[in-house]
């Protein structure tokens, strides 16, 4: 199995809906694009990415949304490194379809009270939901190490929530350690290095918004 010396992980860049969140009732949030700030921020962590990756190969993965589609292409990676796949399995936390504005903030609010991993917009999913469909890409993606022409990188163009929920399954934190934690910020990265040891440590940690509040010992 050659494994990935780097597995990165990337938020897309600031989006129409980011911006403002009345878009939501008129557009659905898989068409959302970019800003133009959103497309800086992607442009300055491509020249960081390009720098970092050097002439190595790069496997990439790709939320199908418009807005990480287009941070994907704001990286100016040459394509004669990278191979791409649209992984619809990493995209956003689903809320629901056409957005009524109050009712959206209304939810967030009850998420807030109840717990962003078990709590389930209506007609949309929970954290619980995504760390599932999360677990289920795991476990392609390792057997995609397998391959004899696995790439050196791998390269993961998501959303916020799920690059919480991918290193909450990849570290087996608990619940109780998630919902501590925020999401990164516009086109923020955060990378799994591989050690001597043959385990993946975080480059750096996300930020901690609240102490942990465990239900019992887990480890």
């Amino acid at each position: 199995m050659a494994r990935p010396q780097r597995i990165v992980l990337v938020r897309h860049g600031e989006s129409e809906g980011n911006a403002d969140d009345t878009v939501y009732e008129r557009e659905p949030d898989h068409a959302l694009a970019l800003t133009g700030i959103g497309r800086g921020q992607a442009e300055e962590t491509g020249a960081r990415l390009r720098a970092l990756f050097g002439g190595e190969r790069i496997n990439v993965f790709v939320s199908p949304y418009r807005r990480t589609h287009q941070t994907l292409q704001a990286f100016g990676l040459d394509p004669e490194q990278v191979r791409i796949r649209e992984e619809p399995r990493l995209r956003e936390q689903d809320w629901g379809n056409w957005q009524d504005r109050d009712d959206v903030r209304l939810q967030k609010a009850y998420r807030d009270a109840y717990g962003h991993f078990f709590y389930r917009f209506a007609q949309g999913e929970s954290g619980a939901d995504v760390y599932d469909r999360v677990s289920a890409f795991l476990e392609s993606l390792h057997r995609s190490f397998d391959a004899p022409d696995s790439p050196e990188n791998v390269l993961l163009v998501t959303h916020g929530l799920t690059m919480r929920l991918f290193c909450m399954r990849w570290f087996h934190w608990s619940v109780a350690e998630f919902e501590s934690l925020s999401n990164p910020g516009n086109a923020e990265t955060r990378t799994l290095l591989l050690g001597a040891d043959g385990r993946y440590t975080l480059d750096r940690p996300f930020d901690r918004w609240r102490l942990p509040e465990p239900y019992g010992r887990t480890g």
